[in-house]
């Protein structure tokens, strides 16, 4: 939409291009920065700006859009909420909003609605660990980007531990999607309330309407609060965890993590639409079947009297309801959910008899009940080792993260979140000293890495600091951890690798990317001085990539990255002396990078359906050498966390499979089913290969045939499910070191783990 007679021409200094929208409150324009990449502005109407009471709000909405910052909403670039006209920009995400998606093609299904609601639970989740709750999740707050769904617009949302201001005599939010708390008592709104609009909202994307809807207002506002959902047309392996979303009382719903344990075993295909209830056989059936029969009926109550008062609503309550053997299975759950998610859990572990309880553990099935192997003898243990547990504190108390460490003889160097980095002891756990980061991190942003004397890590700006960078690579006497030197760093690895890898070391030099990700610079790790900087090609962008002792950068022009789809990167060397550019070797595709094997780089070609990411399909082998370029297909699309180990390839899938591929030809070696779901990439240690969830839970497997070794109970309240992390295991001798949910630690022998009970 072009700009219209009376529009700004530009707003703090960045140049307007066309009007994106406008709403009650204010006016979305595109803009561009100096370096040329798109952005959002939000202009805040004139008649707003003299309100005092809109001036917090709208300050409010820039400091947790500030807060929040991350994979899954839209980045903020620049705000100045004390502007005669109040503004903030935000990164410019091209998509469609869910709103205009189902307007113009319908509803969702399969794969799609799946992919869309573990996308919004895993924004959730990011939302409520950062502190805020959004407030006014709605369908036009949902932007459909080619890497998954953005929340965006936090206008109305709040900090969780701070009292809402609700404009006065209002109520403010959108009925459909508001849970019966935010129109009963705003003030005391928490965080499953927005778990109870994503409810609204998957009925919404799978129906095209929502579950509460009505020609009045007022009669939605009531139902929400009163009436049992209209779930007829929900596809029927997605109804049951609707329904629990959709629970009256907030603490009957699941939190944003447990939405997501449920979520991820949701088939592709999520079938057809039952019209006689909760279909049969999926996740909410099989932990609730033996309650359905006694679950009490409510009788309608009387007809509600809504009263309107400007924008402010009330809702009389109904009438005391009767009870009865036909009443929805819902209320039974109410207060419920714990036992519910539990019982899912354990269904889940199972994998539909893909793994069978026996004495002594988790085993796999088709294993003839053979006993754990152990893993083949290793180095010494140190003298005076003991199992140990540790948490480490960062910057941001309210954003737990989680850790990566290196080893480097006897000492753990670790980071990640708000822990620039850490030295601990791999012996006892102890701490010698930790440098923390005031802001939010980013997320799957840890450790750089580290040399003989110096560690590098990620610090990120405080909200109430604008004129420090948003983000720096810091570099730590290993010794003391006194702070050596700092330098500003880019923050676009992510579109052009699918890595989060802003910077390496490699020897005793780190190569980043600078602030306006136009270059890279090298630096002698310790001191700091500049060993060389290199523009990156005219019109691109590149990202370093590490393979053995050589660097190579993998490059994407300024139009893909700004689009957030990468399908034609390319290759170069990069001379570790001097930084000059090879020529481009192309890699036709989306492929990620996983390491290396028989001196070629290897990656993994991306399988997409539309802008989902459904897993990998082919095999790339890069040669910097001759420039040659091999291809393989694989023997099918494998979902799930790629990555490679002692020359192959791995993909560890959310239900805990496991399938170990040879990069020279595609070929599976061989697949195994673990109860480690979600698990990150693999580490290779003696005779074994390992992976780990968030929980801290851990599984052996052999690398010659997948043979189970040995396996872990979980050790932290962690997610599982997860896609796309980097290894939390560090081998350090015989020691295993493994990182967990909540800045958390473990350390224990690896030839006499903690068996699984």
């Amino acid at each position: 939409m072009s700009l219209r007679v009376g529009d700004p021409v530009e707003i703090g200094g960045y140049p307007l291009e066309a009007r994106l929208g406008t709403g009650g409150m204010g006016t979305v324009f595109l803009a561009r920065t100096d370096s040329g990449r798109p952005i959002a502005i939000k202009l805040i109407h004139q008649q707003f700006a003299a309100d005092d009471e809109f001036r917090i709000r709208f300050r409010q909405e820039v400091a947790a859009a500030r807060r929040v910052s991350g994979a899954f909403t839209a980045a903020v670039v620049d705000a100045a909420p004390e502007a005669g006209q109040p503004w903030m920009a935000t990164a410019f995400i091209p998509g469609d909003t869910l709103a205009q998606r189902i307007a113009a093609d319908g509803p969702l299904d399969g794969a799609e609605l799946r992919n869309l609601a573990i996308g919004l639970a895993e924004a959730l989740r990011d939302i409520h660990r950062a502190g805020v709750v959004h407030r006014d999740l709605k369908p036009s707050n949902v932007v459909l980007s080619s890497e998954g769904p953005r929340v965006i617009d936090f206008g109305i949302s709040r900090a969780a531990d701070q009292q809402t201001l609700t404009m006065t005599g209002r109520v403010i939010g959108t009925p459909p999607f508001m849970s019966p708390e935010q129109l009963q008592e705003p003030r005391g709104v928490g965080p499953r309330s927005d778990v109870f609009s994503l409810g609204t909202l998957l009925v919404y994307s799978a129906t095209g309407r929502g579950p509460f809807d009505s020609d009045s207002p007022y009669m939605t506002a009531y139902q929400v609060v009163h009436e049992e959902p209209s779930l007829g047309a929900v596809p029927s392996a997605l109804r049951a965890i609707v329904d629990l979303c959709l629970d009256k009382e907030p603490e009957g719903r699941p939190s944003a993590d447990e939405l997501l344990v449920l979520l991820r075993d949701l088939p592709a295909d999520l079938g057809e639409a039952e019209t006689n209830g909760v279909g049969p056989g999926r996740v909410r059936d099989m932990a609730t079947q033996p309650h359905l029969a006694e679950a009490p009926t409510p009788a309608p109550g009387d007809p509600p009297v809504p009263v309107a008062d400007g924008d402010r609503m009330s809702v009389s309550p109904p009438a005391p309801a009767a009870s009865g053997p036909g009443a929805p299975a819902r209320r039974r759950l109410r207060g419920g959910v714990r036992p519910v998610l539990a019982a899912v859990v354990a269904v889940a572990m199972i994998g539909g008899g893909a793994a069978v309880l026996k004495a002594g553990g988790v085993g796999e099935g088709g294993e003839g009940g053979k006993a754990e192997s152990a893993v083949t003898p290793g180095p010494a243990l140190p003298d005076g080792f003991e199992p140990w547990a540790r948490t480490v504190e960062g910057g941001r108390e309210d954003i737990p993260d989680e850790l990566r460490c290196v080893a480097r003889a006897d000492a753990l160097f670790c980071g990640g979140g708000s822990v620039v980095a850490t030295r601990i002891s791999a012996l006892d756990g102890t701490s010698e000293w930790t440098a923390k980061s005031p802001g939010v991190p980013v997320q799957g942003l840890h450790l750089v890495g580290a040399t003989r004397d110096t560690v590098l890590g990620y610090r990120f700006a405080a909200e109430d600091a604008p004129q420090d960078p948003p983000a720096e690579v810091v570099a730590l006497d290993a010794v003391t951890g006194r702070e050596l030197w700092s330098v500003p760093s880019g923050a676009q690895s992510t579109a052009v690798t699918g890595l989060t890898r802003d910077a390496v070391v490699t020897g005793s030099v780190v190569v980043t990317v600078d602030a306006a990700n136009s270059r890279f610079e090298a630096r002698e790790a310790h001191s700091g001085d500049v060993a060389w900087r290199t523009a990156f090609p005219a019109g691109s962008q590149c990202a370093p990539v590490p393979m053995g002792t050589q660097l190579l950068a993998m490059c994407a022009t300024d139009a893909e990255v700004d689009a957030l789809e990468v399908r034609h990167p390319t290759i170069r060397t990069v001379d570790r002396a001097t930084g000059e550019l090879g020529g481009p070797v192309a890699v036709d595709g989306p492929a990620v990078p996983v390491g290396a094997a028989g001196g070629r780089l290897v990656l993994l070609q991306e399988h997409r359906e539309g802008a989902a990411l459904t897993g990998y399909d082919g095999v790339v082998r890069v040669d910097p050498a001759s420039r040659e370029v091999t291809r393989s297909r694989l023997p099918k699309t494998y979902g799930g966390t790629p990555g490679m180990a002692d020359g192959t390839v791995y993909v560890s899938g959310r239900t805990g499979s496991v399938a170990a591929l040879d990069p020279a030809t595609g070929r599976e070696k061989w697949s195994r089913q673990t109860e480690v779901e979600g698990a990150s990439g693999p580490v290779a240690g003696t005779g074994a290969v390992y992976f780990s969830s968030a929980t801290g839970r851990v599984v052996a497997l052999s690398p010659d045939d997948g043979r189970r070794l040995w396996a872990t109970d979980p050790r932290a309240d962690g997610l599982t499910g997860e896609q796309g992390a980097s290894p939390r295991v560090t081998v350090a001798g015989r020691v295993l070191v493994v990182a967990a949910d909540g800045n958390t630690l473990f350390a224990f022998d690896g030839q006499n783990p903690p068996r699984s009970r």
